[in-house]
């Protein structure tokens, strides 16, 4: 394990996180996705998802980030988990489920799957609001 990763472990990230973060997974955007959002938590870190919908099934999903660690490898996690899934099921999805996927962050992180989630639930509804002609 790289010197990064060993310090990540210590701090009390989970193998699984370590690796989300340094491989960089699901990280980048998607050209002409169906919908994007973007939403900046209490802490600073920004980050903005894509989704590429067909039928109301996540079939792509990609983010960037700026943010620490915590940020990237639970916006890693989530784009993991809704890959495949409908909307709805996407929806329910809870920050408890995705430190649980990645097998533990640090305590002072769990805002950072509740970035992930907070956005994602906000592109969601942006994108239902397109269909519907609704503007919020």
């Amino acid at each position: 394990m790289s010197e990064v990763g060993r310090l990540l472990e210590k701090s009390g990230y989970s193998r699984k996180a370590i690796e989300y973060y340094l491989k960089k997974v699901n990280v980048g955007r998607i050209e002409n996705p169906n919908v994007s959002s973007v939403y900046t938590g209490s802490c600073g870190d920004t980050m903005k998802i894509y989704l590429k919908i067909e039928f109301n099934v996540i079939k792509d999903a990609k983010f960037q980030a700026i943010g620490c660690a915590g940020a990237y490898s639970s916006g890693s996690a989530l784009i993991e988990m809704v890959k495949g899934k409908t909307l709805k099921e996407a929806e329910k999805i809870t920050e408890k489920e995705i430190i649980n996927f990645l097998g533990g962050i640090p305590k002072q992180k769990i805002h950072c799957a509740c970035l992930s989630r907070r956005t994602l639930q906000k592109a969601i509804k942006k994108y239902r609001n397109s269909k519907t002609g609704t503007n919020t």
